[in-house]
């Protein structure tokens, strides 16, 4: 194994200033509360959109996903087809909580084609798998040191909370209508 190391000078510019230094630009569990709660807070995104919880993480904090479709008669919303979308699995990847940040705006919003979306689907969200794994600045791993993008085959209740959750709630979803596509949200370095 090569294990890689970063050397780096900086030169402090004000006495008794605070400096951070960041692998990537920060996106973290109270954003996402914030963010959250400005959609709903808004009364024009809020009527297409529900919060309920899904689990606690091994930490104790509250994992939840989200349900966003149009609005129609229960034999209209039986018929849409349904979609999950999820991300944050990789604690490190924040640039994927800033894309699930504008999925939700551009699917709460009055665009035409967000409209059509609602329209023709049900979408269920679990905008941050790992949030022990945030709160905590890791990388890649959960609070039980596991990468969680490799629990999906077999996942523990106890240890994996979050994905084994995920996993029935998508089952759920499937006995309940078609679903035409999961999309995890990553984010790389390269």
């Amino acid at each position: 194994r090569y294990y890689y190391s970063l050397k780096f000078t900086y030169d402090f510019k004000h006495n008794d200033d605070t400096v951070y230094f960041a692998y990537s630009y920060p996106y973290t569990y109270s954003d996402l509360q914030a963010d959250l709660n400005s959609i709903f807070s808004d009364s024009k995104r809020a009527c297409f959109i529900s919060r309920q919880p899904l689990c606690e993480t091994l930490a104790g904090n509250l994992c939840e996903y989200l349900s966003i479709t149009g609005p129609g008669t229960p034999e209209e919303k039986a018929q849409r087809k349904g979609v999950f979308i999820s991300a944050r699995v990789h604690p490190g990847e924040s640039n994927s909580s800033y894309m699930m940040k504008g999925a939700l705006e551009f699917l709460t919003s009055q665009e035409p084609e967000a409209e059509l979306v609602r329209e023709h689907f049900v979408i269920k969200i679990v905008p941050m798998i790992n949030i022990d794994g945030v709160i905590n600045g890791n990388y890649r791993c959960s609070l039980a040191g596991c990468d969680l993008n490799r629990r999906w085959r077999r996942p523990n209740r106890q240890i994996h909370p979050v994905v084994y959750d995920i996993k029935r709630l998508c089952k759920k979803f499937m006995r309940e209508r078609e679903m035409v596509l999961y999309c995890d949200f990553h984010g790389h370095s390269r």
